[in-house]
């Protein structure tokens, strides 16, 4: 049953979301009594499906079992776990939890479990072994298996301590299965010493000397993880009994900025990268709980934080679940997700995501929120106190990397640019857009087929060109209220490999103005001699509806973005998107498609293509 406190806050949150009066002021409930009023009742349904179904279990069509999650054994000891760990000693029911737990146990041993779900059940059992519980929980030789099983040298080479066919940021999962192991008295404290070692020699490879982390090697992929990445270490250090040191806090503090700054009164998340809607929001949550316990927050940011903390979490209850289904919903109502999350991972994903909320909720109250009423005046003390508009670094030298983010009233743009690199280059969740939630997004996995808001050229040869990836030069500067940020290619990114191609035929300058209520892009590209271009397109795919178009204008009546233009190109046309799979964000669907183009052409002069968004 969720509480009538929560009901209220739901009402203020619908009020916020649909942009009403009560937007400024609109306070929710503590983080405390949504989790534990909401997050543990979703935990205890699954609890008592698991019992009755077993492994033939299905939710809303899926068969989670049956679907090659290699995390899933991990995610449900850690969010069954939490039933147990959060039950009273003397609750009647927790005998027969236990025992229904120890079932569960017997039951997923034999799967296969990896990487992640190694460190959510290890973790688990040295939760379970504190609270004086693990043996009923666990059988004998199911612990046994375990011990076996649970071993971060299932995807580490000893003695040489190199990942087996893994992203070096795993360093830290091996790290922390290490120190829990050990905090199991299963072994010694060697092993996490020399993972300790390699996962600080990795971070400071990777992040360079701004502080954070490429998601490759060296190609300049920065994105939500980038950011995240220092807070999970500092959580690493203190769920095994470590302090951080000073430096990780000095670079916790670099995250805890960009979280800051990019906070919100709808509880919106990071709008850039893979891996967003719930996973975006509650990444800002797990940077600025951490960050308050460890006192990197002032007092007042702590306040604030905590503040924009408790709206992620009633954000996740009001918007990301859904009661009919029981589960959180990321894949129906017009929403997109990152393949790797599709809808078969469904059983997961829900214990991975109430599980971050439960941790999150933990540290704050650790930090000596709990239960606190949340600050109500969020969006005034974010107006007061965060810049305008602020530039991250992430990387200089041959090509640039960074982040500006401007903040204008509710809204808030983040231009990331950055190199999607392999596998990501031509998706536009890493294109140098600016998004904001309800004005611009990327869509997962897009693939080039329609570039959000690129030129795409179409050479004679049949190549496509994009202007994502070679990025040199990133310059800012201001003008009253009007920011300006510039840079330049000199290569355009050749479409159709895995990872971004160098095409040297058309050189690109590229200058973003953001202001109140506009963003304008103005883009000018160069042949390099002269050049047979067969076709340029550029598409917007947007949330607003209701279009009117006069030439390459075209107005909105209905949607946060009013007005569109496009200079530079020969024609514009407007269509509905009819729900296409196309044009959906992590968050709900594009409405309207803005496609804009020129035929043919032979390229000897700069062309100058431009557009304006304008937005309420």
């Amino acid at each position: 049953m969720i509480s009538t406190r929560f009901r209220l806050s739901a009402v203020a949150l619908a009020a916020l979301l649909a942009g009403g009066a009560a937007a400024q002021t609109a306070a929710t409930a503590p983080m405390n009594r949504i989790v534990q009023d909401n997050a543990y009742q979703q935990l205890d349904y699954f609890f008592k499906k698991l019992v009755a179904e077993k492994e033939a279990i299905v939710i809303d069509g899926y068969a989670p079992f049956k679907a090659g999650d290699k995390f899933l054994p991990g995610k449900v000891a850690a969010g069954l776990g939490h039933v147990l760990l959060n039950s009273a000693k003397d609750d009647p029911a927790l005998p027969q939890r236990l025992r229904d737990y120890r079932d569960i146990a017997d039951m997923t041993v034999g799967m296969d479990n990896h990487t992640w779900g190694i460190y959510y059940y290890i973790g688990t059992l040295v939760k379970l072994k504190e609270a004086g519980l693990l043996e009923q929980a666990v059988s004998p030789a199911t612990l046994e298996k375990l011990r076996k099983q649970l071993d971060w040298r299932t995807f580490v080479t000893v003695p040489q301590y190199d990942l087996i066919n893994l992203p070096t940021n795993y360093y830290g999962v091996a790290f922390s299965i290490a120190r829990l192991r050990m905090l199991m008295g299963w072994e010694d404290d060697s092993g996490s010493k020399i993972l300790l070692d390699k996962m600080l020699t990795h971070y400071k490879k990777y992040s360079g000397k701004f502080g954070f982390s490429d998601e490759t090697d060296g190609e300049g992929r920065f994105d939500r993880y980038s950011i995240l990445l220092i807070a999970e270490i500092c959580e690493r250090f203190l769920e095994t009994g470590l302090q951080p040191t000073p430096e990780l806090k000095g670079l916790l503090r670099k995250a805890a900025d960009i979280a800051l700054n990019v906070s919100n009164t709808a509880g919106d998340g990071f709008s850039f990268g893979r891996s967003l809607g719930p996973y975006g929001e509650t990444a800002l949550v797990e940077i600025l709980s951490v960050s308050a316990y460890l006192d990197v927050l002032t007092a007042d940011e702590k306040q604030y934080a905590y503040a924009f903390s408790s709206r992620v979490a009633a954000r996740y209850m009001d918007f990301w679940y859904d009661p009919a289904m029981h589960s959180l919903d990321m894949w129906g109502k017009g929403r997109r997700t990152d393949a790797y999350r599709g809808k078969h991972r469904i059983l997961g994903e829900n214990f991975s995501l109430l599980h971050q909320l439960i941790y999150t909720n933990d540290t704050w109250n650790k930090a000596g929120m709990k239960d606190a009423p949340p600050k109500a005046d969020l969006q005034a003390w974010l107006d007061r106190t965060r810049p305008q508009f602020s530039t991250t670094t992430f990387a200089q030298g041959e090509y640039d990397r960074a982040l500006t983010i401007f903040r204008d009233g509710k809204h808030v743009v983040s231009l990331n640019i950055i190199n999607g690199g392999i596998s990501q280059h031509d998706n536009s969740p890493y294109y140098p857009l600016p998004f904001a939630p309800g004005i611009v997004s990327g869509i997962a996995d897009s693939g080039s087929a329609h570039p959000q808001l690129l030129p795409k050229f179409t050479m004679a040869d049949g190549t496509q060109l994009i202007g994502t990836a070679w990025i040199k030069d990133i310059k800012t500067s201001q003008a009253g209220q009007r920011y300006t940020v510039s840079y330049r290619q000199d290569e355009l990114d050749r479409l159709g490999k895995k990872g971004p191609v160098k095409d040297g035929r058309i050189k690109l300058q590229t200058t973003y103005t953001l202001e109140h209520g506009q963003l304008t892009r103005n883009d000018v590209y160069t042949p390099v001699g002269t050049q047979e271009v067969e076709k340029i397109t550029l598409e917007f795919a947007s949330f607003s509806e209701q279009p009117s178009i006069d030439g390459g204008t075209v107005t909105f009546a209905k949607g946060d973005v009013n007005g569109y233009s496009v200079t530079g190109l020969q024609q514009c046309q407007v269509a509905p998107t009819n729900g296409s799979k196309d044009y959906m964000a992590p968050y709900g669907a594009m409405k309207t498609l803005v496609t804009c183009g020129t035929g043919k052409l032979t390229m000897k002069e700069p062309l100058t293509i431009k557009w304006i968004i304008k937005y309420h």
